[in-house]
């Protein structure tokens, strides 16, 4: 046989094993249509879709974590800028989240896969840009979900120290090894979890949006129901001027106040992770986004609802946070009792967990979606999907290896540590605003054709209102997040986010240039790469022949 007729098997190959896949699964009768728009894309369809809408759902509220979340970031508003700045702040970032979120809804409803807004990006701009749009916004989301997940994971192994502290009575000492060991610990256990086959992952997730909206459900009930009406603070505290409080150490009362966004930020983002699980959803083009816009208003109302309250219940400031390093925990404690308090704890903790779970698996999506385009040096390796549960192991571990890095930063410093929570806000939503200029920048573009999906707010006033607002907004808390809470500035307070964000995609930047751009063309498909690969060769082939 003769090498121009085996590259034309080859080439054959190809297409007979995509429409092999595809008549499968037709036959199944349950995802022909997401497959057919997923081919249109240029990808091979590689999982099976076991997500529900009960369990997208349960999937985009757990990513968020409400309670947790909370938890994890209540120190930040309340010993920064004051009581008040926890309230306001959180119901001004989530009316902004909200913007973003419908923004970002609308292009993953046009553009269902794995790779999420990374993929999107490169089909909003002009073939040229392709490439270079790609890799940005590639290593941005992915940069911005390993310090979610680190950050989020590294917040649930202080979480669980914090119970112990006061279970303890105070009479406990946590070191940062005892810390860095449970988190890393956590994650191995969270890795475990994700080698689960997607049926099993799907039935799981179902349970999470229950578990971490019923816990702060009863929270919010308890602290009210136990805290007597004459030790309840004012509305002027939890609303007004009494309670803006600069705790800052010489930065204005305005920038004080403004540093409580960190808190809603972190909580309502990682919009995209239900985009990264999209192939593994059922009508994924109607499914993911309506889970994303349906957990941001969610998480928005009843977060706000949750703040107020623990505000409202929260006791002397200068009590807080308290031997445990928990604000959150010793307002639990003060209210509700000891017992009581770490019942609840536990469940507060377990929400975290799922949060970690989800926000792995919407990771590893990402690692092999970006592996899949030949992003990664590693030939494809870690864009293979296990073949006895059909999802990407490889791309597990290799995330849940890489999210340990950032959790030993403590060893050094806890504060460089604690900037891996701004660091999260500002690459994720650094990486949701760039698709989204580039649909209006290009959307007049003869080479640029955004075809919308079922979730669409439309080319008149409300969509370009969203979309501008998240934009600016989106800059302006990236530049609240890069500085650092406290004067004066030493290397023990100072906020590495700024540093870390523009150290890697400066060097990513190096790497694109040196190497990557010969062997990266953007996010164009895996069953296109392997046509375009067979039909570069044929030619080649060809013209050996003639010669």
């Amino acid at each position: 046989m003769s090498p121009l007729s085996g590259t034309k098997e080859a080439l054959s190959k190809t297409d007979v094993d995509a429409r092999s896949i595809t008549s499968s699964r037709s036959r199944n009768g349950s995802t022909d249509d997401d497959d057919r728009l997923l081919e249109e894309f240029g990808y091979v369809p590689s999982f099976r879709r076991e997500f529900s809408n009960l369990a997208t759902i349960s999937f985009a509220f757990s990513i968020m974590g409400l309670c947790s979340s909370v938890a994890t970031t209540f120190n930040t508003p309340l010993l920064t800028g004051g009581p008040a700045s926890v309230t306001w702040c959180w119901i001004l970032g989530a009316c902004m989240c909200f913007t973003l979120g419908s923004s970002i809804a609308e292009i993953v409803s046009a553009f269902p896969t794995c790779g999420g807004l990374y993929t999107a990006s490169a089909q909003l701009c002009p073939p040229r840009h392709r490439a270079i749009v790609g890799w940005v916004v590639g290593w941005l989301n992915l940069l911005g979900q390993v310090a979610g997940l680190s950050s989020t994971e590294f917040g649930l192994a202080n979480m669980i120290w914090a119970a112990v502290v006061v279970s303890k009575d105070g009479d406990y000492v946590v070191t940062q090894g005892m810390t860095v060991g449970l988190f890393a610990g956590l994650l191995v256990f969270n890795g475990l979890l994700n080698c689960l086959a997607t049926r099993q992952l799907a039935h799981i997730t179902k349970a999470f949006v229950f578990v971490n909206l019923g816990a702060t459900i009863i929270i919010i009930i308890v602290l009210l129901a136990m805290t007597p009406r004459s030790e309840m603070h004012a509305a002027s505290y939890v609303f007004g001027s009494d309670g803006i409080v600069n705790q800052t150490g010489g930065w204005n009362t305005g920038l004080a106040f403004l540093f409580g966004l960190l808190s809603v930020q972190w909580t309502v983002s990682d919009y995209d992770a239900t985009a990264h699980i999209s192939e593994e959803v059922k009508r994924a083009a109607y499914a993911a986004p309506s889970a994303i816009f349906i957990a941001v208003i969610g998480t928005g109302l009843i977060g706000w609802i949750l703040n107020i309250v623990m505000v409202l219940c929260s006791g002397p400031l200068e009590n807080l946070p308290g031997a445990s390093g928990s604000a959150f925990l010793e307002i639990m404690v003060l209210r509700i009792g000891k017992p009581g308090a770490l019942f609840l704890w536990s469940f507060v903790c377990l929400t975290a967990f799922f949060v970690c779970q989800t926000a792995l698996q919407a990771c590893s999506r990402m690692v092999y979606a970006f592996s899949r385009d030949h992003a990664l040096p590693d030939r494809g390796y870690f864009g293979q999907v296990t073949l006895w549960t059909q999802t990407p192991l490889r791309a597990v571990w290799f995330t849940t290896i890489l999210s340990i890095l950032p959790g030993l930063l403590d060893l050094a410093s806890p504060v460089a540590a604690n900037a891996i929570f701004a660091l999260c806000a500002i690459a994720l939503d650094s990486s949701y605003i760039i698709p989204i200029i580039l649909r209006r920048l290009y959307r007049n573009h003869p080479d640029v054709h955004f075809k919308p999906g079922p979730f669409f707010m439309g080319d008149g006033l409300l969509g370009w209102v969203a979309n501008l607002t998240c934009i600016f907004w989106t800059m302006f808390v990236c530049v609240i997040f890069c500085i650092p809470t406290e004067l004066p500035v030493t290397k023990a307070n100072m906020n590495y986010a700024s540093v870390i964000t523009v150290g890697i995609i400066f060097l990513s930047g190096v790497w694109f240039v040196c190497g990557a751009h010969r062997h990266y063309k953007g996010p164009s498909g895996a069953l296109d790469n392997d046509r375009e690969g067979v039909a570069s060769t044929v030619q080649d082939d060809e013209k050996v022949g003639v010669a």
